[in-house]
């Protein structure tokens, strides 16, 4: 049985995850700051009788990590893909960003990728391979209006996929990115009905992602169906990013 690691699985696009994986047969551990709803998450998947488990882990500290890659290696032999799904978002122009939002985005969105992977590669390149599959975003591949810190992070882990995938290859460990537009999960539906339509109609599909249908790619890459796939940037969008901005003639 192969295992996964999965961060930010208590909720949306990681607990589609943690799902899909589970039906795919894999042994899943589920990573979250929220102890309450992951623990509750992972209870009801067990009771499902899956092989499913779960350890708080504030992920942009290297000692919670490093206790993590060990529980993992400890109880279960090896660790066959890393998810780095957890993010956080904020808005706003440059000068309205607070250094404390600045540091919020850079810790959790891509320092917490480098934790989780300097921890987790040595296991992989050890054991023989392995992937590691990190959420950027729409956002990281082109800019927003308003968005400019969330856009520096998300770009960070657009071209931090490339230099890892250059890195790892020779160890197959394959190193690659799921890039969604707006997903409907929890945190996104808390918003008006105003701006979910607004994003649902800016898309060339009339419709916002799913956390399911990121869940779908994830476990692609993260799976031997994507054997020569290795330094990507795959958008989950609609087609969203495809629009050079003109108008219809």
């Amino acid at each position: 049985m192969k295992t996964v690691v999965i961060t930010g699985a208590a909720s949306g696009m990681g607990l589609a995850a943690s799902k899909l994986f589970l039906e795919k047969h894999w042994r899943v551990l589920m990573i979250d700051s929220n102890e309450e709803r992951g623990q509750q998450q992972c209870l009801k998947l067990q009771s499902q009788s899956f092989e499913v488990y779960f350890q708080r882990c504030d992920i942009t500290q290297a000692s919670q990590v490093s206790q993590v890659a060990e529980f993992a290696i400890d109880n279960f032999g090896r660790v066959d893909s890393v998810i780095n799904n957890a993010g956080v978002w904020r808005g706003g122009e440059l000068h309205q960003t607070t250094e404390t939002d600045w540091d919020l985005l850079f810790d959790v969105d891509v320092k917490s990728i480098f934790l989780m992977s300097k921890y987790f590669v040595p296991y992989m390149i050890a054991q023989g391979g392995g992937t590691i599959v990190n959420t950027a975003s729409v956002s990281g591949l082109n800019g927003d209006h308003q968005m400019a810190a969330y856009n520096a992070a998300k770009g960070a882990v657009v071209n931090l996929v490339r230099a890892m995938a250059l890195d790892y290859g020779k160890y197959n460990i394959r190193v690659n990115n799921v890039c969604p537009a707006a997903c409907a999960t929890p945190m996104f539906l808390a918003n008006s009905k105003e701006v979910i339509d607004t994003f649902n109609q800016a898309n060339p599909l009339g419709r916002i992602c799913t956390p399911e249908e990121v869940a779908e790619a994830m476990y692609f890459l993260a799976s031997d169906a994507s054997s020569s796939c290795n330094g990507i940037n795959l958008p989950i969008s609609g087609g969203l990013e495809l629009h050079t901005g003109q108008p219809i003639q």
